[in-house]
């Protein structure tokens, strides 16, 4: 996973495409007969949308789930034939896309049934559609008597063939807090709400409501499928109940750069800008090329656990847009030496997770906001 860089190369992300592949084994395992839905949105949650979602399809998921049509399209275009679920949409977009490629289309509000019943005729086939009800996170998906309205306007769509309703799905507020009482009281208000399609006499195949959290902690909610994303990626939703090893996963990326300068600076000089750091005696400091640029986090300033040339350190001075530094004292580090932002923590150098504790978010957040800018390198493709 932190292979050393090429001496060229300033910084990367390191894709391990068998975790992915062995976590969703895993969750499979864990799922017991539900199927597994590898959540690949947001570019695989920073990890690449193609290579991760063949590694989960290789590692037993049956499904995709994105939240944008473009992602969808994009894993057909790339010549994936797996079911692909979309979920997040808003008035004009164009269905013809999902309809022409067979994509399942999310729908929380009667204007999605009447646009995908339009691109239905348009192009002579059904539309596939699951139904979402909003269960008490309040976002996206029908509440209440909109719930009602959305089953009742799909049946004459359905009845025309225009619409083929093929699933009911909604998603958890808690998850990651089992015993909240929001859990149980979603599990029964989604149980209603397949009544209700059920009883409206349509053929759906999936039901599906857990998330990564439930996927571990709620075998209860498994319905047909589970939905996990994070988890896929070998991160754990639920930190306070375990790390990733104690559920079976394994975390896939790891952020690397090469050290760009190392210098020796005396006592009291400020680091970085606005001087926020400075050392009490004479040191050598390590100029990374990472910054805000490529995804760390300005929070990490003063903060930011690292590992350089196989030793901990905490970032000195205020991240900035390409580059950070850090006090390594006296040790004898090089230029070109490499530098660990977080991976698998194995040797001790730091997770997602550190720096989701050190700055105040959630790994999620971590993984998903690495640049672009930096390259990814997806090892084990052929896995």
């Amino acid at each position: 996973m932190t292979d050393p860089l090429p001496a060229c190369e300033p910084a990367r992300l390191t894709i391990d495409l068998g975790a992915i592949r062995d976590n969703v084994a895993r969750l499979k395992e864990l799922s017991g007969d539900a199927q597994v839905m590898a959540v690949v949105k947001g570019d695989a949650y920073g990890h690449g949308l193609v290579p991760s979602a063949r590694a989960a399809l290789r590692g037993g998921a049956t499904w995709l789930g994105v939240a944008q049509l473009a992602e969808a399209v994009t894993l057909r275009d790339a010549g994936i034939e797996a079911p692909v679920l979309s979920w997040l949409h808003v008035p004009g977009l164009d269905f013809d896309p999902a309809v022409q490629r067979g994509i399942d289309v999310g729908v929380s509000a009667p204007w999605a049934l009447q646009a995908l019943a339009d691109a239905a005729r348009r192009l002579g086939r059904p539309a596939r559609v699951q139904l979402k009800v909003d269960t008490g996170l309040a976002r996206n998906g029908a509440y209440g008597a909109d719930w009602t309205e959305l089953v009742r306007a799909a049946g004459p769509l359905a009845a025309e063939g225009a619409l083929d309703v093929v699933g009911v799905f909604t998603h958890f507020a808690f998850a990651d807090a089992p015993e909240h009482p929001t859990v149980r009281a979603q599990q029964q208000k989604f149980a209603d709400a397949v009544r209700d399609v059920e009883r409206a006499g349509f053929a759906i195949e999936v039901r599906h409501m857990s998330n990564s959290a439930a996927t571990l902690t709620q075998p209860s909610a498994a319905w047909d499928m589970v939905r996990p994303g994070l988890a896929v990626y070998g991160l754990s939703p639920v930190p306070h109940l375990g790390d990733p090893a104690s559920f079976g996963l394994r975390p896939a990326m790891s952020a690397t750069a090469n050290a760009a300068l190392v210098k020796r600076i005396p006592a009291g000089q400020g680091v970085s800008y606005g001087h926020t750091y400075a050392p009490e005696r004479e040191t050598t400091v390590v100029d990374v090329p990472m910054g805000y640029a490529d995804g760390v986090p300005r929070a990490g300033s003063n903060i930011g656990p690292v590992q350089v040339a196989g030793e901990r350190y905490t970032i000195a001075g205020r991240v900035c847009m390409d580059q950070f530094v850090v006090d390594v004292g006296d040790a004898a580090v090089r230029a070109g030496d490499p530098v660990v932002l977080f991976g698998a923590g194995e040797d001790g150098a730091p997770t997602a997770q550190d720096w989701a504790e050190a700055t105040g978010t959630i790994s999620y957040e971590i993984v998903t906001r690495m640049s672009n800018r930096l390259p990814r390198v997806h090892l084990g493709e052929q896995q």
